[in-house]
């Protein structure tokens, strides 16, 4: 019982922080490098990037893993990302997952 709660508990804490743990005033601080290329809030600054703004949190946490350990490339993403913590990804993708998108007036 004991050896299977300390595995349990060893799987937990080697997992990536899930979505929804983040913080998005923590994210918020720490998105002004994203800024120049993704805008303050994130709606883009122009078409070759995208927007990060409204994204689902789940998606934002899995592509900023994906570029830090590789399995996504992108010169400029892989080293943005590489330097980011698990808490630092979480936090990110909370905030631009709350903020808006876009409205077009009709």
């Amino acid at each position: 019982m004991i050896r299977t709660t300390l595995f349990a508990i060893a799987l937990a804490c080697a997992l990536p922080v899930a979505a929804g743990d983040g913080s998005a005033e923590a994210g918020k601080k720490k998105s002004a490098p994203c800024a120049a290329c993704h805008g303050p809030n994130g709606v883009s600054v122009g078409p070759e990037f995208p927007n990060l703004a409204g994204q689902y949190e789940d998606y934002l946490v899995t592509v900023l893993h994906h570029y830090k350990n590789g399995k996504r490339k992108n010169p400029i993403m892989t080293g943005m990302a590489a330097n980011l913590t698990d808490k630092d990804i979480a936090d990110l993708a909370a905030f631009f997952a709350d903020q808006r998108t876009l409205e077009v007036k009709h």
